[in-house]
């Protein structure tokens, strides 16, 4: 649990600052559950540069509560919290001070955002909240005003744990969580657990992570991982002492978030998956009459597949359908063995090209559609999907082909530069594995939204 604050003070001399506005949110990593928001009377003078950036002076604050009036719903709102703030040195600082004065030792434990974002979002050109808040695309109102700058502190920090691949931030939180309910059994964790999509952690009662799984509805999935009689979920229920998750709202981004998170992290219980997660794949070239034939085998690394399968399965239903969808030849696609013209030209679906009735440079016209529509190969695109929440969609960024990454943006903010959108992305590797699943999704997900890259 989180309690992600701003404070604004009079200034002053070091260690003589007084309160004169705070905001606590207290959150647990997906929604914010108490909030306190105060005007505070610093029985002090605020000097005259912070009335300026602020707004906030001495007539404002004459009536408003004094320190050691709010300080028990401080103490409450924090407590088992770990306190989050933008340059978390000074506001914790304040914090403590206040308290000594009124004899009191206040102690949490903080995370930094200005560190955090250091980290995972590198190369910025400022990281003061303003210019860092601008440059993601997060909203900011009330900028200076402890309400204002502790909600975008909220916004920054929920895409901060979404860019943190190696999960330290949830780990570290879950080790202190776990040691003070010990006890929690299964159906207490489940109960906690709600019904979305997304990437779902199983720990253990260090806080190592020992499970990484996605599902579309995360409580379902872990009552089937604490019920099941298998040898594999009979271990995990021994040793599971909590789950966290992380709402993606969009399939794809949970499985793209999975795929990565476990090479990353490497959970004890997920080496199925460090495997490759395709066995066939689709592969084209020229016959000697100029036709481009097509054929699905088993994944090779020497040749570079146009898309790959799961199994041999979904490869041939995949390719019966092209075929019908694209009139194309059921000889040149590797799906009638013959010497002579295929069957489909016997009932007049085949305009020939199996007989060379039908020129190279007509069927292949068909064929490139095909390979272009299930490859993005040299394509400058972003896959735009479900967000996690109502006001926010997912995007998945594809630069010449490669996988770059992927993030999430609010639908008042417009992406309308490629800077903007690689402020928003979360790097991550860009493999066979990753292809896979982008090309078996837009195959599987035919109203998915992508654009090119040239539009934006």
């Amino acid at each position: 649990m989180y309690a992600i604050l701003d404070i604004e003070t009079t200034g002053g001399k070091y260690n003589e600052e007084g309160i004169t506005e705070i905001a606590i949110y207290k959150f647990d990593g997906h929604q914010v559950l108490d909030k306190f928001i105060s005007l505070v009377n610093p029985e002090r003078e605020i000097q005259p540069f912070v009335v300026n950036l602020t707004g906030i002076n001495n007539n404002m604050l004459k009536s408003a509560p004094k320190f050691y009036e709010v300080a028990k719903r401080i103490v409450e709102i924090t407590e088992d919290c770990i306190i989050v703030a933008h340059n978390a040195q000074f506001d914790y600082r304040i914090l403590r001070t206040e308290f000594k004065r009124l004899g009191f030792g206040f102690k949490r434990k903080t995370l930094c955002t200005v560190e955090l974002s250091k980290q995972l979002i590198p190369d910025q050109p400022s990281y003061s909240l303003g210019k860092l808040t601008r440059a993601l695309g997060i909203p900011v109102s009330d900028r200076h005003r402890a309400n204002g700058d502790a909600m975008a502190t909220v916004k920054l920090f929920k895409m901060l744990l979404s860019k943190d691949l190696d999960k330290h931030i949830i780990k570290d939180n879950i080790k202190t969580e776990i040691i003070k309910r010990l006890n929690d059994n299964h159906r207490v964790i489940i109960d906690k657990l709600p019904s979305i999509t997304g990437v779902y952690y199983i720990h253990d009662e260090n806080g190592e992570i020992i499970y990484i799984g996605k599902s579309k509805n995360i409580k379902h999935r872990i009552n089937q991982h604490f019920t099941n009689n298998s040898t594999k979920s009979k271990k995990l229920q021994l040793l599971a002492k909590s789950v966290t998750y992380e709402a993606t709202g969009s399939e794809l981004v949970a499985l793209l978030k999975e795929s990565e998170e476990i090479k990353r992290n490497k959970p004890l219980y997920n080496r199925a998956l460090r495997r490759t997660i395709f066995t066939h794949a689709l592969y084209h070239f020229i016959d000697e009459n100029g036709y481009i034939n097509l054929k699905i085998d088993k994944t090779n690394t020497k040749e570079k597949p146009v898309t790959t399968f799961s199994n041999m399965q979904s490869a041939k239903s995949f390719m019966f359908k092209v075929v019908e969808h694209y009139g194309l030849c059921q000889k040149l696609t590797g799906l009638y063995s013959t010497k002579s013209n295929c069957f489909n030209y016997t009932i007049k679906s085949c305009n020939g090209a199996c007989l060379n009735e039908e020129s190279p440079e007509d069927y292949n016209k068909r064929v490139h559609e095909l390979i272009s529509k299930n490859s993005y190969e040299n394509k400058n695109m972003v896959i735009i999907d479900q967000g996690r929440d109502i006001d926010e969609k997912s995007v998945i960024y594809i630069e010449n082909g490669v996988f770059k990454g992927l993030g999430f943006y609010d639908l008042n903010h417009q992406i309308n530069t490629i800077e903007v959108l690689e402020s928003i992305i979360t790097p991550m590797e860009n493999n066979r594995d990753t292809q896979h699943i982008i090309q078996s999704y837009l195959r599987r997900n035919k109203k998915v939204k992508t654009i090119s890259l040239n539009s934006i």
